[in-house]
């Protein structure tokens, strides 16, 4: 576990590049909801085109990474209640739909970082090779491998398998999968 002294040189630690940001915005979809700044998406992906904002945003994420601070107006956030539409009765919770705005440049960086931590997590083997779910890299084909690899497993030693599945959306009809 690398604890503080450690991160700054640690190879988790460089200053980000261009790339990280560009490639991490690309994935962003045009379409969803503004943050609490008003901007969109699409509007960030067009300010990055410019060379000389994009260098200036990477100089504010690798100052709040090196001086360990995250600006308040980056945590600042307004959650907006929407009515899901044809609900007879709006007296709990689920007949509304909640969205969260928050400021896009902190979201941006706070992906970017989210890249980088999954990426030396998953290259040092610090996640279960079986944890599959929210784990980039990883797809139903990989879940597929491994079941069949726990029933080979269990054949090998003289054992009887079984596999249970359910579909949890139906366990919890209150979240959004």
């Amino acid at each position: 576990m690398l604890n503080e002294l450690d991160l700054y040189s640690s190879p988790l630690w460089t200053s980000f590049s261009e790339e990280e940001f560009t490639s991490t915005i690309v994935k962003c979809n045009n379409m969803s909801a503004h943050g609490l700044d008003r901007l969109l998406w699409k509007y960030l992906k067009h300010i990055i085109k410019n060379k000389i904002c994009l260098k200036n945003i990477i100089t504010i994420a690798n100052a709040c990474f090196e001086i360990g601070y995250w600006p308040n107006h980056f945590k600042n956030l307004i959650t907006i209640v929407i009515p899901k539409p044809n609900k007879t009765l709006y007296d709990s919770p689920k007949s509304f739909r909640f969205i969260v705005l928050l400021n896009m440049l902190g979201k941006l960086i706070e992906k970017v970082i989210s890249d980088r931590l999954q990426f030396h997590i998953i290259s040092n083997n610090f996640i279960y090779q079986s944890q599959l779910e929210g784990v980039k890299f990883k797809s139903t084909t990989d879940a597929g491998i491994t079941l069949t690899h726990f029933i080979c497993i269990g054949w090998i030693k003289n054992m009887l398998t079984s596999f249970l599945a359910f579909d949890k959306v139906q366990f919890f009809s209150l979240l959004n999968h």
